[in-house]
């Protein structure tokens, strides 16, 4: 009988996000399974298809057979393939963007684009083809042979083909194995002459291991050989040289020292008591201040699900994934831990995720898409500093992973943590209504105090003529810290020599050609740079408006004070924390552990410096300009600047010596900034959810954002205003549709944004009717 697999083929497109059926090949049938990736042929050329069904029937009888099956094993489980419909459902996303989503990027499909020569006896095309038999696309190209080409395509001498192709490729590396016994080694080395050195250490070397095979790397790096003398010896018939499939350990040559679990404060026992009692799906939220050890809980409840056989998957931001936090995993679960986050290689990231599918890990520590580590019996899932924005991803699909990790807990019947020490308004709400359970850790585990904060005017400072970047009382307490042999953590939330580039004469701002956005300048190289479509340019020497030489910088960068702080103090050694200085492999990592090693006095970063860091000699911070994310045109941006000066606040004083928190503002009558003042984070969610519920912000309402782009803008305005008009004549009198208006920034990479909110309370008809509009935008574009 007849199999018929259901595939979702990898064209993003909406008329097409349906599965498709394909017959099945004799050959394949006990390959292709549901979860598989297949190689299927789609109007004229081959992509890639993930098999969501399969059945002894079709819905039609003109069926296409399936190429090639490109995994042996599903790569997505019965679970995961459920939770992409959901996802798809949810954020009206392509199924086949989800289900990208969930694998590892070395899993996406590489599409060739290629020739095929059909007529052997023409010498011109011979001569094109170099003799092969096919011509890759891109090579035709950039040969400029696709003229010359398009006649033979059009006689029918010549066919384009496409095939999917595995990014994944398995590392190898190269074994030895020795073939010989001891006894012919031994007898070997009695024949060999005397001038063969190398030759006897090899062959001594070999015979006192125990294993009989070993790398190739290894024994030329112990024995010093050279690789003619392992050669004769594979020729004598002496050993065997191979090729074996390795897997790409990013923490290959770490020691982690196996950690104890500690003894809990009577608090972090109740929590802990709490989580481990959970029966069902149950959503925690644990509240606790700046080291009062979260980490501990986590590792305790972890250690407890692995012990029932379960596993865990535990999600960290990505600015907090430090090499810290991934040592604490490490050293507690040691080879059971998988670890996937930005700064390893597509390579290493496969290889982790292999290792989670084969079962030889049992804790998934990552960034937002190790949500979807393909587990089979999960015990429990955690968040930690769940209040993250990075949390939720801004491209399609737009998944927020805390939604996700809800969904699999429901599915596996197990406990969500989600901790912070300034939980987002929204769950804290939540925990206040009962839908979560709430958990507090008042005090730090050492009991030491919460530092001190002081609140530093930064208008007096420019009335008394202080025209640096830094308070008197600040710059002070940093040389008080040096001379101490202490150490200072400074906060600028910017990267880059300066804001931007201004004519002092004309007020001609330098803009990106592509966005409309001024450009950032950046010393190295002397580059104005867009952080949004990434053009570059040289600085120019005259203003482009009038020809003025006064075209100087504003604003401020981790640059620009690291310029400042080296002129202001010449003694201090700094380590500077920004995207541009942790670009290469292992950069951030030989930072931190620089400045673990005390060989710098001061740590000056981003908001990757904000949080995850606990360095014992940590006395003094300092928040440079509190007041970056302050005026944004955000609802959220009282509550990001609050949870920032939390968050780095907490880095100091969390050992014996007591610490010290300095923030410069221009408005330190915020209320964000006072109730940060005092830790006190119940002040400010009272006064934050009075302002919410005067605004009709979350979480008193629902907020979806709906936003068009386009190169002509005319065409961006009719569409969003035909889109706002659709919905205020199906949508409740209740919802209320702002705009449309511009986009905070109107133009990104030559193409005009222009959005229209809805906010709600509950509106049944809102997912159906922005259906209706995604459906009818595909058949106008398609």
């Amino acid at each position: 009988m007849n199999q018929v697999a259901k595939v979702i083929v990898d064209v993003p497109a909406r008329q097409v996000d349906r599965p498709f059926d394909y017959l099945i090949p004799t050959e394949l049938l006990e390959i292709v399974q549901v979860g598989t990736r297949v190689s299927v042929p789609f109007g004229n050329r081959k992509v890639q298809g993930f098999v969501v069904a399969i059945q002894s029937e079709a819905d039609t009888d003109k069926l296409k057979t399936i190429d090639a099956a490109m995994d042996i094993v599903p790569v997505l489980n019965q679970e995961l393939l459920e939770l992409g419909d959901w996802i798809a459902a949810e954020t009206l996303s392509f199924r086949v963007s989800v289900y990208q989503a969930m694998l590892p990027a070395a899993l996406r499909a590489k599409y060739e684009k290629y020739f095929i020569r059909l007529d052997e006896s023409d010498e011109e095309l011979e001569a094109l083809f170099e003799g092969a038999e096919t011509l890759d696309f891109k090579k035709a190209e950039q040969n400029e042979l696709l003229p010359a080409l398009k006649r033979y395509l059009h006689d029918g001498e010549i066919e384009i083909a496409y095939e999917v192709k595995n990014k994944a490729v398995k590392k190898k590396a190269k074994v030895v194995e020795r073939l010989a016994s001891v006894e012919r080694i031994d007898e070997t080395i009695q024949d060999l002459p005397k001038n063969a050195k190398a030759k006897a250490r090899v062959l001594l070397f070999l015979a006192e291991q125990t294993n009989a095979t070993l790398p190739l790397s290894e024994l030329r790096e112990k024995t010093k050989a050279s690789a003619s003398t392992i050669t004769s010896l594979e020729k004598e018939g002496l050993i065997r040289i191979t090729e074996q499939v390795v897997g790409r350990d990013p923490y290959k040559g770490r020691q982690f020292e196996q950690s104890e679990p500690l003894a809990l404060l009577p608090a972090q026992q109740k929590a802990l008591d709490a989580i481990l009692a959970a029966r069902s799906a149950e959503t925690f939220l644990l509240h606790g201040v700046t080291g009062s050890g979260k980490t501990e809980i986590y590792l305790q409840s972890i250690a407890e699900v692995l012990e029932q056989g379960k596993e865990a998957i535990v999600l960290v931001p990505e600015i907090s994934l430090t090499p810290q936090m991934v040592e604490r995993f490490k050293s507690r679960f040691g080879e059971e831990v998988a670890v996937l986050h930005s700064a390893l290689s597509h390579g290493e990231k496969y290889d982790e995720w292999r290792k989670i599918e084969r079962g030889e890990a049992k804790v998934a520590v990552g960034a937002r898409s190790a949500i979807f580590a393909p587990f089979e019996n999960i015990g429990i899932i955690i968040i930690d500093e769940e209040h993250e924005s990075s949390y939720k991803q801004e491209e399609n699909p737009r998944y927020h992973a805390r939604d996700v990790a809800i969904w699999r807990a429901k599915r596996y019947g197990c406990p969500v943590v989600l901790g912070s020490a300034t939980p987002s308004l929204e769950s804290f709400a939540r925990a206040q209504k009962e839908v979560y359970t709430l958990l507090e850790l008042p005090e730090r585990i050492n009991q030491q105090v919460l530092p001190k904060v002081e609140v530093v005017d930064m208008r007096e400072e420019l009335r008394s003529e202080n025209r640096t970047e830094f308070s008197v009382d600040l710059l002070e307490k940093i040389k008080e810290r040096i001379e101490r042999k202490e150490q200072v953590v400074l906060l600028l939330n910017k990267r880059g020599y300066a804001s931007f580039v201004m004519c002092r004469d004309c007020g001609f701002v330098m803009e990106c050609p592509n966005c409309d956005i001024s450009l950032t300048y950046h010393q190295a190289g002397n580059r104005m740079k867009c952080h949004y479509c990434g053009h570059e340019e040289q600085v120019p020497s005259n203003c482009p408006s009038c020809g003025s030489e006064h075209i100087r910088y504003f604003g401020t960068g981790t640059q620009k004070i690291e310029e400042s702080l080296t002129k202001l103090i010449p003694e201090a050694r700094i380590i500077r924390m920004d995207v541009d200085t942790t670009r290469t492999k292992g950069a951030h990592e030989k930072l931190l552990t620089r400045f673990k090693n005390q060989e710098a006095d001061i740590l000056l970063g981003t908001q990757m410096i904000a949080k995850g860091l606990d360095f014992p000699n940590i006395t003094l911070v300092g928040v440079l300009n509190a007041d970056t994310m302050l005026f944004l045109p955000d609802f959220r941006a009282a509550e990001r600047t609050f949870q920032l000066l939390t968050q780095v606040s907490g880095r100091a004083g969390r050992h014996e010596l007591p610490g010290e928190v300095v923030v410069q503002s221009y408005a330190p009558e915020h209320y964000s900034i006072r109730f940060a003042k005092e830790h006190d984070y119940l002040g400010f969610y009272q006064h934050e959810m009075r302002m919410r519920k005067r605004g009709a912000y979350p979480p008193f309402y629902y907020l979806t954002l709906i936003s068009v782009s386009d190169q002509n803008e005319r065409k961006a305005i009719q569409t969003i205003q035909e889109m706002s008009r659709y919905l205020q004549t199906k949508l409740t009198e209740k919802s209320l549709i702002l705009g449309p208006v511009p986009s905070t920034i109107s133009r990104i990479n030559n193409k005009y944004r222009y959005q229209c909110m809805i906010k709600y309370k509950v509106e049944p008809e809102l997912k159906k009717r922005t259906k209706d509009i995604a459906r009818s935008l595909s058949k106008r574009t398609g």
